[in-house]
């Protein structure tokens, strides 16, 4: 009885990540040369005490499989407030530093990169203006990272004299 009920809970729980055709294995066995199918998300806390949640990844649960020629990379975006910077860290491995084009705007960062058949696209929205003059970006084994200083707050409208 309980063996039973704990089967047919456990196929109930586990059948999103069964429908999806047995991705990893055709029914003869051989593995499939197509993919990778992945899917993550990331829970932080804002300063403000708010936690926020960031899924990432080229398929999502109880969805079908979306593309999986382009990927999904996973990144971190962090402020400094002491050095006046916000670093944006993001985990790319395969690639070469020359296949990698960052375009960095006062709110926004387009990321992507392609070598062979990988191939990632972000677009990384920033939570502070920053000076797109001032980006510095290096690759090593694998991981972007992107530093950009934040804009300085300049008064907004004109200053008028008062005669």
């Amino acid at each position: 009885m309980f063996d039973d009920h704990f089967e047919r809970t456990f196929r109930r729980l586990s059948s999103p990540f069964f429908s999806m055709g047995d991705v990893f294995e055709k029914p003869e066995g051989t593995v499939q040369t197509f993919g990778p199918y992945y899917y993550g998300y990331v829970k932080t806390v804002g300063e403000d005490g708010v936690p926020h949640v960031t899924e990432w990844g080229n398929t999502k649960p109880s969805s079908s499989l979306a593309d999986s020629t382009v990927r999904d990379p996973y990144v971190d975006v962090s402020v400094n407030e002491q050095e006046n910077t916000l670093k944006i860290v993001s985990e790319m491995p395969g690639i070469e530093k020359s296949d990698i084009q960052l375009n960095v705007s006062d709110k926004l960062v387009l990321l992507s990169a392609k070598h062979g058949d990988r191939k990632y696209e972000k677009k990384i929205p920033l939570p502070s203006k920053v000076d797109e003059n001032s980006a510095k970006a290096k690759y090593t084994n694998g991981v972007l990272e992107l530093t950009i200083s934040l804009a300085k707050e300049k008064p907004q409208g004109k200053l008028v004299s008062v005669e």
